[in-house]
C-alpha cells in the first residue's frame, strides 16, 4: 500500500504541474482542447479521490459507507477518463463532433456511469485493511475497456489515410502500458498504478494536441503569408495601374504630336477627338483610384438629398445605350411605374453604382443581350429599390466569385486582355452599396452570363422637384464679364482661358495670377471682377486660406468659385461650407462650367436688382411714408429671407440645395416637428453610451442642418459624428453642451421665423 500511495502522491503532483502549465497559457478553443481540459480535470479529481481513499483505509478500521463510496469513485474515475479518451480518438479520426453528437455523448456517458455505480463492488480485506477490489463493477470496467479498444481499432483502420500519425502515439502507449498494468495487477492486486498510467498518457497528449504555442506560431505564419500576398497584390496593382495610366497618356502625347504635324484641319480634329477619348479614359482611372482611397480612409461621406428617381434611372439607360449599340447588343430596360417620383438618398453614388454595373455588362458581353431592370417594394415611408443588370456575357467561375469585389484583382486577365479598365469598378460599387446600407447579390454561370442585383432602401419624399431647365451651350455669354483666374499651374491657366474665350470672354477681361497673395493684392488695389475662379491646392497659401483673407477685406462681395482637382463625392459641400459660392472640378467640363457660371452670375444679378429696387423705392417714397416705415421698423421685424441671413443662417447654401423659399419653409416645418424628439433621443444615446446609434442620429441631424443653412451647428455635429464613430464617448460628453447650445440658438431664430410666416 505504501508503494501505491507513493505512486498516487507523485502522480497527483505531476498532474497539478500539467494543469498549471496548460491552463496558464492562452488556449485555442476547439474540440481537442476542450476534451483535453476534461481529461486533465478528471486526473486531478480521480487522484485526489485515490489519496483520500488510501487515507481512510489506513486510518479507519470499520468498513463505512464513505469507504465504499470512495472505492466506487475511483472506478468511476477510470471509466470517465477512458470514455472521454475515446471521444478524443473519435474526433481525431473523423473530425466530426457537432452539438448534436456532443449532447448524445454526454447523455450516454451519464447513463453508463449511473449504471456502473449501481453495480456491486467487493473488497478483499486482511487485518482490517482493504487489499484490492473486485466484482461486477470492476468487471464492467474491464469489458468497457475491451469494447472501446475494438472501437478505437475500427476507427483508426477506417480513417488511417487522413489521420495524423503523431496523434496515435498516446493511444499506442496507453494500450501497451494498460496491458502491462493489467499483468502487474494480476500478479499483485494490491498495487494500484492505473491512475499513474492515465496521468502519463495525459502528459504525452500535451505534445500531440493542437498546442497553443504552436498554434500561435501558425497564426503568425498565416498573418505573414496574408501580408505577403497583400503586398504582392499591391505590387501587381501598381504595375497594372502603371500600364492602365500610361496607355491613355501615350495616346494623348502621340495624338498631340500628330495635331502639330497635321496637314489639314480635318486630320487635326480627328486626332483631337482621340485625345478627348483618351483623356476621359484617364480621368475615369484616376477617379476610380481616388474613390477607393477615399472609401478605405473612411472619408467618403454619404450625401443624401431629394431626387427624381424615375428620371435618374431612365437617364442611365439612355447614357449606356450608345455603348451597347456599338457592340450590337440587344439592350432592354424596365423602370417600374410604381417607383415613387421623389426619393431621398445619395443619388450621385447611386448613379455611380448603376453605371458601373451597366458598364461591366457591356464590357464583358461580346454578343447577346443586356437587361436592366428597376423594381421596388414600398412601405408608407420607405422604398426598397431592387436594381438588376442581367447579361449573356462571359460569366464568372464559382471559385472566382469571392475575388469579384477585391480591389487589387482582375479576374482572368489573360482572357480579358482586350478589355479596358482597372478592376476597381466592382470593388467601389460594393463598398458604396454597403456605405448606403444596401447589399449586392451575384448569380452567374460560367460561359453563359451573370446577374447582379442591388437592394437598397431609400426614403419616400412627398414633395415635388422642379426639373431644371436645360442650359444650352450658347446660353453662357461672358462678353462683358471680368474674370480673375488663380492657379499655380500655368498650363491650367492657359486651358481655362481658352475655354472661357469660347463663351465670348474678351482676353482683356480675363486676368490670371499664380498664387493667393497676388489675388489678395489685386483686390486691395481696388481691382474689381464679376467672378473669381480660385484653385485650392496651391503652395504657401491654399484657396480656402486665400478666400478667408479676401472676406476680411471691407466691402468684398465678389462671387468666388472653387477650381480644384479634388473631385470626390462630398467635396462640393466642403467648399460651400468654407464660403465658396460654387465648385468646379478639374479638368473642367463644358456643361458644368456653363451651369456654375450661369448660377453664380444670375445670383449676383439678383442681388444687384434687389439693391437697385430698394434704392428706387426709397427715392419714390415720400418723407412721411419713410418716417412711418422707420417707426414700424423700430418696433417690428420683417420675418423674411433677409431676417434669416441677418441671424447667421446660410441661405445661399440652403436655397442652392432646396431650390426656393417655398421648399425651404416646408422643409423647415417638417424639421421643427421632429427636432425636439431627435435631441431627446440623442441625449438618451449619450447617457446610455450608445455611440453606434449616437453617430447615426447626429449624422442625420448634421445633414438636416446643412439643408437648412445651419452651418455652424452642422460643423459641430460633424465633429460629434467623427468622434462617436471612433467610440470616443468622453469627447461627446465634454462637448455635448456646446452642440445643444448651438442648436437651441438656431432653433430660437427659426422658430420665431416659422411662427411669423405660418
Amino acid at each position: 500500500m505504501n508503494i501505491s500511495l507513493s505512486f498516487s502522491i507523485l502522480s497527483l503532483f505531476y498532474a497539478i504541474l500539467i494543469a498549471i502549465i496548460y491552463f496558464s497559457k492562452k488556449k485555442v478553443k476547439n474540440v481537442e482542447t476542450q476534451i483535453y481540459s476534461i481529461l486533465i480535470v478528471t486526473n486531478l479529481v480521480g487522484l485526489t479521490t485515490e489519496l483520500f481513499s488510501t487515507y481512510l483505509n489506513t486510518r479507519v478500521e470499520e468498513f463505512t459507507f464513505i469507504k465504499s463510496l470512495s472505492l466506487k469513485l475511483i472506478v468511476a474515475y477510470f471509466f470517465t477518463w477512458m470514455y472521454f479518451f475515446s471521444t478524443y480518438i473519435y474526433y481525431i479520426s473523423t473530425k466530426k463532433y457537432d452539438t448534436k453528437r456532443k449532447t448524445i455523448n454526454i447523455i450516454s456517458y451519464i447513463t453508463l456511469l449511473i449504471f456502473m455505480m449501481l453495480l456491486p463492488l467487493y473488497t478483499k480485506i486482511e487485518d482490517g485493511i482493504i487489499k484490492y477490489t473486485y466484482g461486477p463493477q470492476v468487471n464492467f470496467l474491464y469489458v468497457t475497456f475491451f469494447i472501446l479498444l475494438s472501437f478505437w481499432t475500427i476507427l483508426i483502420i477506417k480513417n488511417i489515410k487522413t489521420l495524423e500519425k503523431k496523434k496515435l502515439i498516446p493511444l499506442v502507449v496507453f494500450i501497451f502500458l494498460e496491458i502491462l498494468v493489467a499483468i502487474i495487477q494480476t500478479i499483485n492486486p494490491e498495487l494500484l498504478i492505473l491512475g499513474s498510467l492515465l496521468v502519463f498518457v495525459t502528459q504525452l497528449m500535451y505534445f500531440t494536441i493542437e498546442n497553443p504555442d504552436v498554434k500561435m506560431i501558425e497564426q503568425l505564419e498565416v498573418a505573414k503569408d496574408t501580408a505577403d500576398k497583400a503586398n504582392r497584390a499591391k505590387t501587381d496593382f501598381l504595375s497594372s495601374m502603371s500600364h492602365e495610366i500610361r496607355t491613355p497618356l501615350n495616346a494623348i502625347v502621340g495624338f498631340s504630336d500628330c495635331i502639330i504635324d497635321a496637314n489639314t484641319i480635318e486630320e487635326a480634329k480627328e486626332n483631337a477627338k482621340d485625345i478627348v477619348n483618351a483623356s476621359e479614359t484617364l480621368l475615369e482611372i484616376v477617379n476610380g483610384i481616388l474613390d477607393i482611397s477615399k472609401i478605405e480612409a473612411g472619408k467618403l461621406e454619404i450625401v443624401n438629398s431629394n431626387y427624381n428617381a424615375k428620371d435618374l434611372f431612365l437617364e442611365l439607360a439612355k447614357l449606356i445605350k450608345p455603348r451597347m449599340d456599338d457592340k450590337a447588343l440587344d439592350f432592354s430596360y424596365y423602370i417600374a411605374p410604381d417607383i415613387p417620383d421623389v426619393l431621398y438618398g445619395d443619388h450621385a453614388n447611386l448613379k455611380k453604382i448603376v453605371t458601373n454595373l451597366l458598364s461591366n455588362a457591356s464590357k464583358y458581353t461580346d454578343k447577346g443581350y443586356v437587361r436592366y431592370e428597376v423594381n421596388c417594394v414600398k412601405t408608407e415611408t420607405t422604398c426598397k429599390l431592387i436594381i438588376s443588370v442581367t447579361d449573356s456575357g462571359r460569366g464568372i467561375k464559382k471559385e472566382s466569385i469571392d475575388k469579384l469585389f477585391t480591389k487589387f484583382q482582375r479576374l482572368e486577365e489573360d482572357r480579358n486582355t482586350t478589355i479596358e479598365g482597372t478592376g476597381l469598378g466592382l470593388a467601389i460599387t460594393k463598398q458604396l452599396i454597403e456605405l448606403m446600407g444596401g447589399k449586392i447579390i451575384v448569380h452567374t454561370i460560367y460561359g453563359e452570363g451573370s446577374k447582379f442585383t442591388v437592394v437598397l432602401n431609400q426614403r419616400i419624399e412627398k414633395v415635388n422637384i422642379e426639373t431644371p431647365k436645360e442650359i444650352k451651350n450658347d446660353t453662357l455669354d461672358l462678353k462683358n464679364i471680368k474674370l480673375l483666374l488663380v492657379d499655380d499651374n500655368v498650363l491650367n491657366l492657359k486651358v481655362a482661358t481658352k475655354l472661357l474665350e469660347k463663351y465670348n470672354a474678351k482676353t482683356e477681361n480675363i486676368e490670371t495670377v499664380d498664387n493667393g497673395f497676388d489675388c489678395i493684392n489685386n483686390i486691395n488695389m481696388g481691382k474689381t471682377y464679376d467672378v473669381i475662379l480660385l484653385d485650392d491646392m496651391m503652395p504657401k497659401m491654399s484657396g480656402i486660406e486665400t478666400l478667408k483673407k479676401l472676406k476680411e477685406i471691407n466691402g468684398f462681395n465678389i462671387p468666388v468659385v472653387a477650381l480644384t482637382a479634388n473631385a470626390i463625392t462630398g467635396m462640393r459641400e466642403k467648399y460651400l461650407n468654407n464660403g465658396f459660392d460654387d465648385y468646379l472640378a478639374k479638368p473642367i467640363e463644358k456643361e458644368q462650367l456653363i451651369t456654375v457660371l450661369n448660377n453664380v452670375l444670375r445670383k449676383e444679378n439678383l442681388e444687384e436688382e434687389k439693391i437697385i429696387n430698394k434704392e428706387n423705392n426709397m427715392i419714390e417714397d415720400n418723407i412721411e411714408e419713410l418716417e412711418m416705415e422707420n417707426e414700424v421698423n423700430q418696433t417690428n421685424t420683417n420675418y423674411d429671407e433677409q431676417y434669416l441671413r441677418n441671424n447667421g443662417i446660410d441661405m445661399d447654401n440652403a436655397l442652392n440645395l432646396l431650390g426656393d423659399m417655398e421648399m425651404y419653409n416646408d422643409t423647415l416645418k417638417d424639421y421643427l416637428n421632429e427636432v425636439d424628439n431627435k435631441l431627446n433621443e440623442l441625449k438618451k444615446y449619450k447617457e446610455e453610451n450608445d455611440m453606434a446609434n449616437y453617430s447615426v442620429l447626429v449624422h442625420s441631424m448634421k445633414s438636416d442642418a446643412k439643408y437648412l443653412g445651419f452651418m455652424q451647428f452642422a460643423d459641430i455635429a460633424y465633429q460629434h459624428e467623427l468622434k462617436s464613430k471612433e467610440n470616443d464617448s468622453s469627447f461627446v460628453n465634454e462637448n455635448f453642451n456646446k452642440l445643444e447650445e448651438e442648436l437651441n440658438k438656431v432653433l430660437t431664430i427659426v422658430k420665431e421665423y416659422a411662427k411669423n410666416i405660418s
